[in-house]
């Protein structure tokens, strides 16, 4: 397998590219870069205490950078750790917040959306698994709600996306388009970039977030990547991250990442 970055030719001038051909998740590490915008410091203060439904409270105090998590209440009540974070208010009072705990294959990469004007939160815990003697990626969603701000209430799915093609340029080098085919199912392809050419049909989950935003998961079944993003469809906006390993070592490999992104079409489907 190559991880040689691929020539930025334009899609007319691409091909298919067999799985066997295709480079390394790392090649988009460098194309990607450091994210366009700034972490906030807003979260940082008193602790925010969780509900999830699964009978866990946790408290999460977020200082100079870094937060420490303690469950208080449900299975594994009194573990506690502290990581870097990195927060993103990617509307007023909704924040994309991510962090890495563990090392190696027991490394997962914690995403949790977190709003504070309703109070809900939904995180996305992405990892590695063992599957059939093989290491490959899950990631489980959990619905939650700050302490004293109501009850728990997930998140409704819904099919904001579908029909669209999106264009998103996430660095000066590296450009995406995705087509959604249907609420659970979608299209990526490497327009430009380290994966130029590189296309593949991936199962997806979309949840409201709030007016003209949604929460996208993506799973991919060829690379181990596990993505979390929020799309602003009214700002023209995403932010989010992947999570995989380096295929010749098992190394996590973490990217964060937002774009700037345009709607290429918006197809409405015939009722007959």
């Amino acid at each position: 397998m190559t991880t040689s970055a691929r020539s930025p030719r334009a899609p007319e001038d691409q091909g298919f590219v067999p799985t066997d051909e295709w480079p390394d998740v790392t090649v988009m590490v460098d194309g990607f870069g450091e994210p366009s915008l700034p972490a906030s410091e807003a979260l940082e203060g008193p602790p925010i205490d969780v509900r999830f439904e699964n009978g866990w409270t946790i408290s999460h105090l977020f200082d100079q950078g870094e937060v420490t998590w303690t469950i208080t209440e449900g299975d594994g009540a009194g573990a506690t750790g502290t990581h870097e974070y990195r927060a993103v208010e990617v509307r007023p009072g909704i924040f994309f917040v991510d962090f890495v705990k563990g090392e190696g294959t027991r490394a997962s990469d914690v995403s949790m959306i977190l709003d504070r004007n309703d109070g809900k939160v939904t995180v996305a815990d992405s990892s590695f698994r063992d599957r059939d003697g093989a290491v490959r990626m899950r990631t489980d969603i959990l619905a939650g709600r700050v302490v004293g701000t109501g009850e728990i209430d997930g998140r409704d799915r819904t099919s904001a996306l579908v029909g669209k093609r999106i264009y998103y340029r996430y660095s000066p080098t590296e450009h995406y388009e995705h087509v959604y085919l249907n609420s659970g199912t979608f299209v990526w392809h490497c327009v430009r970039g380290g994966e130029a050419g590189l296309a593949d049909v991936d199962p997806i989950q979309v949840f409201e977030l709030a007016d003209d935003i949604v929460i996208l998961h993506w799973s991919e079944t060829v690379m181990p990547v596990e993505s979390i993003v929020t799309i602003d469809l009214a700002n023209k906006r995403s932010v989010g991250r992947m999570y995989c390993w380096d295929g010749p070592t098992l190394a996590p490999v973490h990217i964060p990442f937002d774009s700037r992104f345009t709607i290429l079409s918006d197809t409405p489907y015939p009722e007959g």
